[in-house]
């Protein structure tokens, strides 16, 4: 009965592996490749077509071999699918002669790399190490049986018993191919699970005791239901994957044992080597059915999720496909009827555009060239949208547009103080301006009636004034004489610069644009994008000028001192062209690649310090300062702009809140002290939003505010006029400094100590012109001690320290030293500074007061802080009557100096009492001499 089973199965693996002819070609084929191998085998079951097809080249060229002779004919599908209706029968038979089956008792045992042979499954392997060649030799001469068992790695060249896994399965060769190369190709079919014993042997190969080991098969309605989602996953599965052999999910419709599925099924998907030997181990075949199900559900749903993406991407491609036909259809079926197509009404928009624009010769060539461009090249081409863009800014440009109102001064002048109040100097420069423009404007039009009239009676006929469409000849000359002034307000914050650039504007009658510059680092925000760039755009200024739709416009410039520089460019440089009246006619942005003309176009710039700007752009501007306000500038601009502006913004009428000038001036004295009125609006919309508080409350209007009230709406007072409490000792002075908000007061302080070496020590963070500053006072101090009625050796052996407090804040500049030359003195006389007086200047070894800047926020400085005495330099003098104010002149008293000796005079104190001389000695490391009275006085 055994010997029969045999012959049966051997007689079922040569119809198997395949007719002869299909073993010559193969042969042939196999002849074709080579690859060097040492391996057991390394390839994935022979379940689907193709995967055999590439694991059979793997093996062939792992095995080195010069002519194939597959196991299996791959190339028809059909022979799977007999294959596992082969093996159901053969099971079956199996099954019915399941006790006359045996197996000895020791097997060879043959370790495979990532591939787990399961029962029912025949599957070609490639033999290539010498001792499984030997292996298979041996048992191709006895019952053919042999066990095969997973390696736990596939790098072991190798394996010994402790490198492969204890539960395998036997197996039959079927058979073998010797290889010109010596190596072989064998087809195999499982049989059943057995577990590795003992081993017998290890060399020549190995052999171990075995012992059967059939699944537990359990029956009823759960077994039965998880073989049934089993396969339903693995029909879906299939419809999924493109390389599966037909018919093969319903092959597996016609397998009745649960445990047939589990093997078939997992023979044909790809798992890997952990997960197909823990689904051999597995004793129970609904435990197996469960592990496969997961696996299943799993893969299914990762395949399906991608069928989605793909489906979803070809859908994509069908629309945009389908939307081709359908333009292609419209076209002709537009043809037919003789109407225009939208492509084409799109061209002729563009076309009626570009003769509207009236651009320059130059752009109308390039747009013309552009749109015959757009006009061959297919909507869905890329190129298509990126032409048309470029075409549909050049029209919406105002290369001719301006806003051409008729300048009115006096209108002007109207508008200007009715927004501004004072700022004298900035008004008279723009009514400077517009006035030579109208002057200029009057000339040539009187000279143009002139010539025409010339014109008309030389030819008798009457002459129509045409508005040319493009650049007159002589377009240079005219330039010149309409060029526009390139304005740069520099001044604190709060002193109204960006709403001034708007006044002119309106004073104007033009269009405003505001532009902010601070923090710009990259260049193409002014010069734009290339068009060879993906995204790219113009400029901001052409943006501006685009959005505005005039080519006169106002355009602010705001912060150009804030503008920054890196990697990416220099902003400060792309704006040279931009605001040079020589070279701004002819602007040409990246993107635009054209020339337009931005003379016409107003630049008004602002900044808080002219320092940061680079000079080549600050030579390009006209400066023109705004300094901060007196105390009367400020209550009228409170009184006549600040207060009516917060109470409508608070929902007031303007008989609702009562306010007086000593209130305003209680709230700038006690509550605001700076430069411009910023926080002055805020505190006096903070009354009008207490007021209108009480109002909502059921109080009476009009609410009356005194000055002694104001505490009680804004809190406590935050700031004092303390400056005449802070000098007490000699070696103190106050002093002027400039900073970017508006004008300072500082307190330098001085002190000695005994030192063996002579040093000076500053400190404060003082900036290297400070330094040089004390330096040089110290050095002046010392050479005229004894004309300055000092001691001749004043300050030897000791150390001098001079200090500037708020040591956080940098401070620099060309005009601490006449303080810090008084403070010296005044340190090493013992005379104290006057409390109400502050200086400003730098000195020379000579004595002399050389000028300084920032005056007047200086002086107001000053003023803020109550000091009603300020020295200043001589040559300052002009500066302080072209830029204060009179009424401010009239309330202080100002000391022009050209020698130090006149600083000193007006900031020392008299020397009223011999002791403040002796006390000053001392302080200067002398000792006072004394009359022998005093010192019999001393010693009683």
């Amino acid at each position: 009965m055994e010997k029969e089973h045999t012959d049966l199965e051997l007689e079922r693996q040569e119809d198997t592996i395949g007719s002869p002819e299909s073993d010559a070609a193969s042969d042939e084929q196999q002849a074709e490749t080579s690859a060097n191998s040492h391996e057991e085998q390394d390839q994935t079951p022979a379940a689907s077509v193709e995967e055999n097809e590439a694991e059979k080249r793997e093996d062939s060229e792992d095995s080195n071999p010069t002519e194939e002779v597959p196991p299996i004919d791959e190339s028809e599908p059909s022979s799977v699918l007999e294959e596992v209706a082969r093996m159901e029968e053969s099971s079956r038979r199996r099954q019915d002669e399941e006790e006359g089956l045996t197996i000895p008792d020791v097997l060879p045992v043959l370790p495979l790399k990532d591939t787990v042979v399961y029962p029912f499954s025949v599957q070609p392997l490639g033999i290539g190490q010498e001792r499984s060649i030997r292996l298979i030799d041996d048992v191709m001469r006895g019952d053919r049986l042999v066990a095969l068992v997973a390696q736990k790695s596939a790098d072991i060249e190798q394996a010994g018993p402790d490198e492969i896994f204890k539960i395998g399965t036997v197996a039959r060769v079927g058979r073998m191919f010797r290889m010109p190369d010596g190596t072989l190709q064998i087809a195999v079919q499982g049989l059943e699970r057995v577990v590795i014993g003992e081993f017998t042997q290890e060399k020549p190969y190995l052999a171990a005791h075995v012992t059967l080991k059939p699944d537990v098969q359990e029956e009823g309605n759960e077994t039965e239901a998880l073989k049934r989602n089993v396969i339903s996953y693995f029909q879906r599965l299939v419809a999924l994957v493109q390389n599966m052999p037909e018919g093969v999910a319903a092959a597996t419709l016609n397998l009745e044992e649960p445990r047939q599925v589990v093997y078939v099924i997992a023979t044909f998907v790809q798992m890997e080597l952990e997960l197909r030997q823990n689904l051999l181990e597995l004793d129970s075949v609904r435990e197996k059915l469960v592990q496969l199900s997961s696996f299943l559900a799993h893969e299914l749903e990762i395949l399906e999720l991608g069928k989605k993406i793909q489906t979803s991407a070809q859908e994509e491609m069908s629309k945009v496909q389908r939307e081709y036909l359908l333009r292609e259809q419209l076209k002709a079926i537009q043809r037919e009827l003789g109407e225009e197509s939208e492509e084409q009404a799109t061209i002729n928009e563009l076309r009626r555009k570009i003769d509207e624009a009236k651009m320059p010769e130059e752009a109308l060539k390039d747009a013309n060239r552009e749109l015959s461009r757009l006009e061959k090249l297919p909507t869905a081409s890329p190129e298509y949208s990126i032409i048309r863009t470029y075409v549909e800014l050049l029209v919406s440009l105002p290369w001719s547009r301006s806003t051409g109102e008729k300048i009115d001064v006096k209108h002007a002048r109207e508008v200007l103080d009715q927004d501004h109040y004072d700022l004298e100097k900035i008004k008279d420069r723009v009514l400077e301006y517009l006035a030579v423009r109208h002057l200029k404007e009057e000339r040539q039009a009187e000279e143009r009636e002139r010539e025409q009239e010339i014109s008309s009676v030389e030819e008798g006929v009457e002459v129509e004034n045409i508005t040319p469409t493009q650049p007159l000849a002589n377009q240079e000359a005219k330039r010149a004489v309409n060029r526009e002034p390139i304005l740069c307000f520099v001044g604190p914050p709060g002193v109204g610069k960006t709403s001034l650039g708007q006044s002119i504007a309106r004073a104007l009658g033009r269009k405003f644009a505001r532009m902010s510059l601070g923090g710009i680092r990259d260049e193409a925000e002014i010069r734009g994008h290339r068009r060879t760039y993906i995204g790219a755009m113009p400029g901001r200024i052409i943006q501006t000028l685009r959005r505005v739709d005039t080519n006169d416009p106002v355009i602010m410039l705001d912060e150009v001192d804030k503008v920054g520089a890196d990697w990416r460019g220099d902003p400060s440089s792309a704006l040279l062209e931009v605001l040079d009246p020589e070279q701004n006619f002819n602007f040409r942005d990246n993107y635009l690649d054209l020339p337009f003309d931005l003379s016409k176009v107003m630049f008004i710039a602002t900044a808080n310090a002219l320092e940061p700007i680079p000079a080549p752009l600050r030579d390009r501007m006209e400066i023109l300062e705004l300094s901060g306000y007196t105390e009367e500038q400020k209550v009228h601009i409170a009184r006549n702009y600040l207060l009516p502006k917060q109470l409508e913004a608070n929902g007031l009428r303007k008989e609702e809140l009562e306010l007086d000038d000593d209130v305003i001036r209680r709230v700038i004295r006690d509550y605001t002290r700076e430069a411009g009125v910023r926080n002055l609006e805020r505190e006096i919309g903070s009354l009008c939003r207490k007021a209108a508080k009480k109002i909502s409350e059921g109080t009476e209007a009009p609410i009356q505010l005194t000055a002694d009230a104001v505490s009680d709406y804004l809190g406590r007072q935050r700031f004092f006029e303390e400056a005449a409490e802070r000098i007490d000792r000699p070696g103190i002075a106050t002093g002027l400094v400039w900073t970017a908000v508006g004008g300072e007061i500082i307190f330098i302080e001085a002190a000695t100590m005994p030192g063996k070496e002579e040093r000076l020590i500053l400190t404060g963070q003082l900036g290297d012109v400070m330094k040089e500053s004390a330096t040089a006072a110290l050095s002046y101090v010392r050479s005229n001690a004894t004309s300055l009625g000092l001691p001749q050796h004043v300050f030897e052996n000791q150390n001098v320290h001079i200090h500037v407090p708020a040591g956080a804040i940098p401070k620099d500049g060309p005009s601490a030293g006449v303080t810090m030359t008084t403070v010296l003195v005044s340190l090493a006389s013992g005379r104290k500074v006057r409390s109400d007086v502050a200086m400003t200047g730098e000195i020379t070894l000579r004595g002399k007061v050389l000028p300084i800047g920032g005056v007047k926020e200086k002086v107001l400085a000053a003023y803020r802080s109550g000091i009603r005495t300020v020295i200043l330099p001589k040559k300052n003098e002009a500066d302080l009557m072209e830029d204060l104010p009179k009424e401010l002149r009239d309330q202080m008293h100002f000391v022009f100096a050209t020698d130090i000796r006149q600083v000193l005079d007006a900031a020392l104190e008299p020397s009223s009492t011999k002791g403040e001389k002796a006390r000053g000695e001392e302080q200067n490391g002398e000792r006072p001499r004394r009359r022998k009275s005093e010192k019999a006085v001393a010693k009683a």
